[in-house]
């Protein structure tokens, strides 16, 4: 997944025109983007979507972000949309690789109910908006194999430390939240998982969105979540790799698999390594997903 759009699930109108996005995935919000009054509306219009649209071969992945397990709403949220097939759910304000565990367990009884197969409905957590979780994000690792994804958020950290802002004047993150960042990535690699960079919520600012596109693929993660359709084509651009660095990696590729047994290839007169083999593999299966 390239990109993930959310769309308030209270609004048929935005969940119709999302299909249109071209974004990757679609992420039907129950939580923060819908009031407390609406949400029950707001589980009726995903349901309705989902049972209307997963069947479809032709649409982006359908994941709905659920309100946290500390809400008192989660379960709700789960039983008005499992029994109509997400490819996902979104667990926000996750704090340890225990809260994987435990929705992984709602996620295998609803299953069950509605007789869909064990583990069909995947997991992607929201793991950095308190600062306990930010110690604990290398507790996800084996927590469940539903786990396909690891993403961080900047806004309710923010107000759980009691920082004035989370951006410096030049529209980077400040360094509390650039070590959020970092810790996502890393906590996310280590447990087999998508590392998904934050939103970027200045929708109209294009060139800051391409930047900090650059900065996340440069780093090592591999997608982007979205606020507004507008900004899906520049994750989309940023996050597909290019055709030069498609033919760059499987030359690296096939100069290790001429030479099985080499530690070291040359290529042109430059030297790589079994880490290169390695981020080469995993751009090739990027293009290719």
């Amino acid at each position: 997944m390239r990109s993930m759009l959310f769309v308030p699930a209270d609004s048929e109108k935005k969940l119709g025109k999302s299909l249109a996005s071209g974004a990757d995935a679609l992420i039907l919000d129950l939580e923060d983007s819908v009031a407390a009054a609406n949400k029950p509306l707001a589980r009726d219009i995903a349901r309705a979507f989902l049972s209307t649209h997963a069947a479809s071969t032709d649409r982006p992945l359908l994941m709905v972000r659920v309100n946290a397990l500390d809400s008192g709403l989660t379960d709700a949220d789960l039983g008005a949309v499992v029994g109509a097939k997400p490819d996902a759910i979104m667990l926000p304000k996750a704090e340890r690789g225990a809260d994987v565990i435990h929705l992984d367990a709602k996620l295998t009884a609803l299953e069950a109910v509605h007789g869909l197969a064990e583990g069909s409905i995947k997991i992607v957590v929201v793991a950095t908006e308190t600062a306990k979780a930010v110690f604990n994000l290398g507790s996800y690792q084996g927590a469940s194999p539903r786990l396909t994804g690891l993403t961080w958020g900047a806004e309710d950290l923010s107000a759980d430390i009691g920082a004035e802002t989370n951006r410096a004047a030049d529209g980077r993150h400040t360094e509390p939240f650039r070590m959020a960042r970092s810790l996502c990535l890393f906590g996310a690699v280590a447990a087999g998982a998508q590392p998904i960079d934050t939103v970027f919520p200045a929708f109209r600012d294009s060139e800051g969105l391409r930047r900090e596109c650059e900065e996340a693929r440069r780093d090592g993660f591999t997608g982007k979540m979205a606020i507004h359709p507008a900004q899906v084509p520049v994750i989309n651009a940023v996050f597909t790799p290019t055709a030069e660095a498609i033919a760059e990696a499987q030359a690296v590729i096939d100069a290790f698999a001429a030479n099985p047994a080499a530690g070291v290839v040359n290529i042109s007169g430059e030297m790589f390594d079994r880490p290169h083999l390695t981020r080469a593999e995993r751009l090739i299966a990027r293009s290719k997903g």
